[in-house]
Parts: C-alpha cells; structure tokens; sequence
C-alpha cells in the first residue's frame, strides 16, 4: 500500500520587530509584530521576476520600457483588486452578507481567475486612458507571466493554503490529519515547463497574441482537472463553493479556453510579428526626434 512521501514544510515568517510594548510621555505604546512571511516574498518575488522577464522581451521587440512600466501597474492593481473581490464574492458570499467591507479587504484572500479577470480590466482602463493599443503590451506581459507564477504558487505550497480532498497516493502532503493533496504544489511544478518554454521561445519576435494564446490554452484543461482534486463538501476543511457541481475557477476556465483559441487564431492570423508592428511607432518618434 502507497503512502504520501511529500513531507509537509512549515517555513516561519523572518521577525523583524515585536511585538513590544513601551511607556512614551505615561503612554503604553504597543507595537504588533513585524515580519517577512514566506508566502507574500515568494509573490514579491514572483512579481518582479516576471517583470523583469517581460522587459527582457521588451528590449527585444524594441517596445518603449517606461509605457510599459505603466501598463504593468494598472495590470497589477487590477489583478490583486479583483482578484480579491472575485475570491470574495464566489468563494465566500456569506461574507459579504455578514461584512460588505470585507470586499475592501484586498489582502484577505485572492483567486486567480479574479486576478485574470482584474488584470483584463486593468488593462483595458490603461487602453482608454492613454489612447492605445494594448495587444502587444499584454503578450509581452504574457511572456514573464508563468515565470512570475511558479514562484508565486511557491508561495501558495509554502503556506498550504490549497489542500486537496484526502489521499495516501506517493505525490501526497503529509498533512496533519493525514496525506492530501496539495494544488499549490502541483500547480508550480506543472508550470515549470511552460516557463522555461517561454524562455526559449521570447528569443525571437512572435505574432501579437501568441503569448496570451498559448498561456490561456494551456493553463485551463490543467486548472480544470487539478480542481477535481480540491477538498470536497464534508470534508473537515472548508470546501469551494460549487455552481452546478464545478468550482467557480472550473467555470472560467471554459471562458480562458476560448480566450487562447481566439488569441492563437488572431495571432496565426497576423501578418506581423510584434516588432514589425511596433516599428511605425518607433519611426515616428525617431521623425519627431529629427525635426526637434
């Protein structure tokens, strides 16, 4: 008979400071504890290095590195705002009935497909704002976007904070209770890959919308199965909602299927690769330079 072989981690935050208590003018003044935890560095992390990735492929492209340093925060504020207020409102509705404000929260809980969905709009308010068209500045983003994400489902291994249904297979966590699956984990290890495919692949100038296409078409049938493995109703753990006997993230992955077939399809389509698209641009603005 198998068991689990996967040992649960625990890695303690790094303690800055306090928590303390000391008197100032015969006032007791508290300071709570101060500290560096493991799941949020490892987002930090990820978030950088996945910026950093797609500047890398920016360079190459020959795209302007300070307009996209704009699209990428009004992408990020977009993506942690709503994927805070989509975990919320899909995965713990009984919250906002008891506590609206909890919808303000933003720290407390996020859902990736709410990330996707934030990040869309966020993108789209940039478009409107600055006038401009976002395909190319999205499909770079696409580009460092899974190298960004194995590190931030690092963080979600680290915290276990996507356990599974119960189980005693060999790729199992040794959780306290007994082995399980662990989401957070599976996910990071299968996007390895696709990151690494990326690398490679950003060496060369691709269609506008490759990207997007490619990382929607592979990440959804993955997403899709791996939620079959999540703690079922009954369990002792709290369950995800279910709507119709799926998850709220197996809905939208049938959404991001479609989104990266239309994307494959637009970019098979293309007659460009990015850097001949952003050329005019560029000509432009050496034009402008000259008569200046």
């Amino acid at each position: 008979m198998s068991a689990p072989l996967i040992p649960y981690i625990e890695i303690e935050p790094l303690r800055l400071l306090g928590p303390t208590t000391f008197e100032l003018f015969g006032k007791v003044i508290s300071i709570p504890e101060l500290s560096i935890k493991p799941f949020g560095a490892l987002v930090a992390l990820g978030v950088w290095l996945g910026s950093l990735a797609a500047q890398r492929s920016a360079k190459r492209v020959g795209m302007n590195l300070e307009t996209l340093g704009s699209f990428v925060f009004s992408v990020l504020v977009g993506g942690f705002v709503g994927g805070h207020v989509f975990d919320t409102l899909f995965y713990y509705p009984e919250r906002v009935l008891q506590d609206p404000l909890s919808l303000l929260r933003i720290w407390d809980g996020q859902s990736s497909f709410g990330g996707f969905l934030g990040a869309t709009l966020g993108a789209f308010y940039w478009k409107f704002r600055h006038r401009q068209k976002i395909l190319a500045y999205a499909d770079i983003v696409a580009s460092g976007f899974p190298l960004g994400w194995v590190f931030g489902r690092m963080g979600c291994s680290v915290a276990h904070d996507h356990p599974g249904r119960l189980s005693d297979a060999w790729f199992a966590v040794q959780y306290p209770g007994g082995g399980r699956f662990d989401l957070g984990l599976y996910e990071m290890l299968l996007t390895i890959p696709l990151a690494v495919a990326f690398w490679i692949l950003s060496k060369k100038p691709r269609k506008p919308g490759f990207y997007i296409g490619v990382m929607c078409t592979a990440y959804a049938p993955v997403r899709f199965l791996l939620d079959f493995l999540r703690v079922q109703p009954g369990d002792v753990l709290p369950a995800d909602a279910r709507y119709a006997g799926l998850t709220p993230a197996q809905w939208g992955c049938m959404v991001l299927l479609a989104t990266g077939l239309f994307f494959l399809r637009r970019a098979a389509k293309s007659p460009e690769t990015t850097d001949k698209l952003l050329a005019p641009k560029l000509d432009e603005a050496e034009a402008t330079a000259t008569n200046a």
